[in-house]
């Protein structure tokens, strides 16, 4: 189940990427003249998702070996349950876009 915690963490992240430019905005990335590509911004969410899960392993690992709270694990392992529902729900929409595309008449 998500906290607000954990969707406040979501909704940040998103925010960072749009203030990047990678979504058209005048952050950083369109600063500098390097356009970041979807590739790029999809690689990035992966690997922060990627991050999120090792965070999430080393609270449990240190939960077992006594080193930490509880609460701390399920802080983590709830923003890692966000961040992997968005890159499904982000793959849901480029599938149905693909198909949408493919249905097209030439």
């Amino acid at each position: 189940m998500a906290t607000p915690l954990s969707a406040a963490s979501a909704y940040a992240n998103i925010a960072r990427i749009a203030n990047s430019g990678a979504l058209g905005g005048s952050g950083a990335g369109a600063a500098t003249g390097h356009e970041q590509t979807f590739t790029d911004m999809l690689k990035s969410a992966i690997d922060s998702v990627q991050e999120s899960g090792r965070k999430s392993d080393a609270q449990t690992r240190a939960v077992a070996n006594g080193n930490a709270n509880m609460v701390d694990v399920v802080t983590a392992v709830s923003e890692t349950e966000v961040a992997i529902d968005a890159v499904v729900a982000v793959r849901d929409k480029v599938i149905a876009a693909y198909e949408e595309i493919m249905k097209m008449t030439i």
